[in-house]
C-alpha cells in the first residue's frame, strides 16, 4: 500500500486562465472556433454514430464509493483515468444527470475500485437509480474508512480536487492519498456494449 501527501487544489489551474485557453486564442487558432461550432450540437443521428464509434475503444470499468449520512453509496464510471503523477491526481467524468455523484461531493472523499474481470454484475447494479446496491455485497474498509469490494483489482483513496464543466457531464478530479493492488487478476473492460477481460497479446 503506497500513501501520498494531500495535494492542495491548484489555483492556477488552466480552465480559469485565458491565455491556455484556446477559445480566447482566435487569431492563433482560427479553424478551432469553426469546428467548435459545427460540433456544439449533433443531431439524433450524429450522437448514435458518435456513441457506435467511441464504443470502439475499450475502457476500465470502476465503482466510485463514498459515505452519506452514515450509509455506503457508489456509483459506475467508464471514464476513469490517470491524471497526473507529480502530484498524483486521478480523474473521472460522472454525467450531470448523476444523483449519486453530488452526495459523493458533499463527502468530499472518494475510493476508486477497480474492478477484475469476474466482476461484471457489479457495474449495472450500481448503474440503476432507486437501488440498494451494496445489499448482498461483500465489502471492507479502505484507508479512508470508505467502501472496498471484495475480490476488486486494486483501490484508489482521493480526497476532492476540483470538478469542470464538461459538456453534459463533470470532469472531476482527486488527489491520491492512498491506493493498493489487492489481487492479481485482468482488469473488467467495456467494449461495443459488453463487459470482458484482457487476454495479452503473444
Amino acid at each position: 500500500m503506497i500513501r501520498y501527501r494531500t495535494q492542495k487544489p491548484d489555483q492556477g489551474a488552466l480552465p480559469n486562465n485565458p491565455s491556455h485557453d484556446w477559445r480566447h486564442n482566435n487569431e492563433r487558432y482560427p479553424m478551432l472556433n469553426q469546428a467548435r461550432a459545427s460540433a456544439e450540437h449533433l443531431s439524433p443521428h450524429d450522437q448514435a454514430e458518435f456513441r457506435r464509434a467511441l464504443g470502439h475503444y475499450p475502457t476500465g470499468v470502476c465503482i466510485v464509493t463514498a459515505h452519506h449520512d452514515n450509509k455506503p453509496i457508489g456509483m459506475t464510471i467508464g471514464s476513469f483515468t490517470s491524471v497526473s503523477l507529480d502530484p498524483p491526481l486521478v480523474g473521472f467524468l460522472p454525467a450531470h444527470s448523476s444523483q449519486t455523484w453530488p452526495l459523493i461531493a458533499k463527502a468530499g472523499a472518494f475510493c476508486v475500485n477497480i474492478l477484475a474481470d469476474d466482476q461484471s454484475d457489479l457495474p449495472g447494479r450500481f448503474a440503476k437509480r432507486d437501488a440498494d446496491r451494496f445489499q448482498d455485497i461483500a465489502h471492507s474498509r479502505s484507508s479512508l474508512d470508505l467502501p472496498v469490494f471484495d475480490g476488486v483489482v486494486a483501490w484508489i483513496d482521493c480526497t476532492l480536487h476540483s470538478a469542470h464543466e464538461a459538456g453534459d457531464h463533470l470532469f472531476v478530479m482527486g488527489n491520491v492519498l492512498t491506493l493498493s493492488v489487492v489481487r492479481d487478476r485482468p482488469p473488467l473492460l467495456f467494449c461495443r456494449g459488453a463487459f470482458g477481460g484482457f487476454v495479452a497479446g503473444t
